[in-house]
């Protein structure tokens, strides 16, 4: 097993998004987390809709090929009153577990509840608190900017509590 024992793990974070991803890439040996990249994929607005779902998939496919991570975190889908986001998020969410899966990468979800509680160690924290925590975990010298690759290292950080915890929620990859 990886993580636990002093042995290093790559975490793949990731905040889905049709407009903008998150990543955060992560090494965790035991308890410790280094920081190894973090950004953002973007797409254009004007894009039709497969084509910004291709920049992301060949972003985290980027991603997946140049740090081989064991692991790849996602932040569950949170419904909101805008269905149609909704539905675009969910799009981008398939086409980023399907990377994963395609490159043999054993994919996690966590829903935001259970990131900040990770994070914080309060599931109500606001989005400033899990910053800061992210901030502090990673010893980054400032907050990780912008808000969408700060969510992502938190997502990584959450997986990688949870590993260590044996609290491993559900796996994509069989």
């Amino acid at each position: 097993m990886v993580g636990i024992r002093g042995e290093k793990m790559i975490i793949l974070g990731i905040d889905p998004g049709t407009a903008i991803t998150g990543y955060g890439v992560l090494e965790l040996s035991g308890n410790k987390y280094k920081l190894l990249e973090y950004g953002v994929i973007r797409t254009e607005k004007t894009e039709e809709p497969a084509a910004r779902l291709y920049t992301v998939f060949t972003g985290i496919n980027r991603l997946i090929e140049q740090f081989k991570p064991d692991m790849m975190a996602v932040e569950e889908l949170f419904f909101n009153k805008n269905t149609k986001t909704a539905l675009a998020v969910g799009q981008a969410r398939g086409v980023i577990i399907l990377a994963a899966h395609l490159k043999g990468v054993a994919g996690f979800e966590y829903t935001p509840l259970q990131v900040k509680q990770a994070v914080v160690g309060y599931g109500r924290a606001d989005k400033k608190q899990v910053q800061y925590m992210v901030k502090a975990i990673l010893n980054m010298p400032e907050i990780p900017k912008p808000d969408d690759a700060a969510d992502a290292l938190a997502i990584a950080i959450c997986h990688g509590n949870s590993f260590n915890s044996g609290l491993v929620r559900r796996e994509h990859v069989d």
